[in-house]
């Protein structure tokens, strides 16, 4: 068995989960990081994260104090203790797609010896560590399960973007495939983070607890956003109606808004698709999707409708969207859903500029085929302007001075002055 004080890490994915992870172990562990990106090992071992999850200098402190990232596998074999952190996406039908887990189970495979430990970090559905990781682990290394290797699982929380709740601070669900290895596994975690572990009895329910994370999240925003398409018809503001909610003692206070990114967009389908093999058709968490996922149509619609009512030539109008990213002061573009509202006004007019500090420009052209920009052209009018993300950049402008003659402002976020704009989520 293992002891912790002989621990040498080695997380495979290198991206906004497994390299704040793996930057953190290294502050205790040897720690290797592997990546099959070349590109993206070069920026690291140059001391930059693209994602901005690990700032320069903590990055290149790790590295000057041994942290080490590579696309050599070979490297990784004098590792015991494997975390896996690779994204667990869904293909064009919503899908689970396996694929990435099931290439880096093979990786561990490939490197694993007798004694060793691996950890599954990426989210799934309850069972997929077990019943579909590890015998690709056992088939491609010769060993077996939980007689000559030994397995855990501890879900991924990171936010990204969120430098308040840096994965230091977030306390771990962890798991073992046997009572002694939960132990290891847990007190590995446990001696690198701040607010501690929470030690699941086992693995599927450290997976389960996962899916209950951000489906939760996701149906409570379904219901905000049913709530504001219903005050909307109503000529209710929403914003308002919560606020007032909010002052009673046990209200949970959310907002409408856009559901994108890797997370809480794609986490539910994994136990849609699963409860289904089971007999259950999981209604609420099913509509919560179908309805969130519009959401980025409505918001489209509802700026062509102000525009009529205000007399706006929508066909060939200029529009200006203020933001691709999923979220605010975060570049991340995955599973965007302002791209929705792209589409949407792209039935009506091709003048649509995007404006992101922000994003990646060469990812949203390669991802999405969208041209963004960096700034506004000065003295440039627009017929609408939506602000669809929260960038600290797009606050305390006044974005009328930006507008033609009648034009609409359309704020997604609630960010803006209420006399600045025409219409909110």
């Amino acid at each position: 068995m293992i002891k912790i004080e002989d621990i040498k890490i080695a997380v495979i994915g290198l991206g906004y989960v497994g390299l704040p992870l793996a930057r953190l172990f290294s502050t205790k562990y040897k720690t290797i990081g592997f990546d099959m990106n070349q590109k993206r090992v070069d920026a690291l071992m140059a001391g930059h994260d693209a994602t901005l999850e690990v700032s320069d200098e903590l990055l290149q402190e790790a590295l000057r104090n041994g942290f080490e990232c590579t696309t050599d596998l070979e490297k990784l074999r004098e590792c015991n203790f494997y975390v896996v952190a690779v994204p667990t996406p869904v293909d064009v039908n919503n899908r689970p797609d396996l694929g990435p887990l099931i290439g880096a189970s093979t990786t561990v495979g490939k490197v694993i010896s007798k004694g060793d430990i691996v950890v599954y970090e990426s989210t799934v559905y309850p069972g997929v560590t077990e019943e579909e990781c590890l015998p690709i682990v056992e088939q491609v290394s010769g060993l077996k399960f939980n007689t000559d290797f030994y397995a855990g699982y501890s879900p991924e929380r990171i936010n990204p973007g969120d430098k308040e709740h840096t994965v230091e601070k977030i306390k771990k669900v962890t798991s073992g495939s046997t009572p002694e290895i939960a132990d290891i596994v847990d007190d590995v975690y446990n001696s690198v983070l701040i607010n501690g572990t929470h030690k699941a009895p086992s693995i599927r329910v450290a997976e389960a607890s996962k899916i209950i994370e951000n489906s939760q999240r996701d149906v409570n925003i379904a219901f905000m956003n049913e709530l504001a398409k219903i005050f909307n018809a109503m000529g209710i503001d929403t914003h308002d109606a919560i606020e007032a909610a909010s002052s009673k003692w046990n209200f949970i206070k959310l907002n409408p808004g856009l559901v994108g990114g890797h997370c809480i967009s794609v986490d539910p389908y994994y136990l849609i698709q699963k409860a289904q093999v089971y007999g259950v058709l999981p209604r609420i968490m099913s509509e919560a999707r179908r309805l969130n996922d519009g959401m980025g149509a409505y918001v489209g619609n509802q700026v062509v409708k102000l525009m009529n009512k205000k007399g706006v030539l929508v066909k060939d109008a200029k529009i200006l969207i203020l933001g691709i990213t999923f979220k605010e002061n975060c570049p991340d573009v995955r599973n965007t859903k302002v791209v929705d509202i792209y589409t949407t006004l792209e039935e009506y007019t091709c003048n649509i500029t995007v404006y992101d500090p922000w994003a990646d420009t060469a990812k949203v052209e390669k991802e999405y085929g969208i041209n963004v920009v960096a700034s506004v052209a000065e003295g440039e009018k627009f017929d609408a302007v939506i602000l669809a993300v929260s960038h600290a950049e797009f606050e305390g402008k006044d974005w009328r001075t930006v507008l033609n003659e009648h034009g609409v402002i359309y704020d997604v976020k609630g960010a803006l002055e209420r006399e600045q704009v025409d219409g909110r989520l």
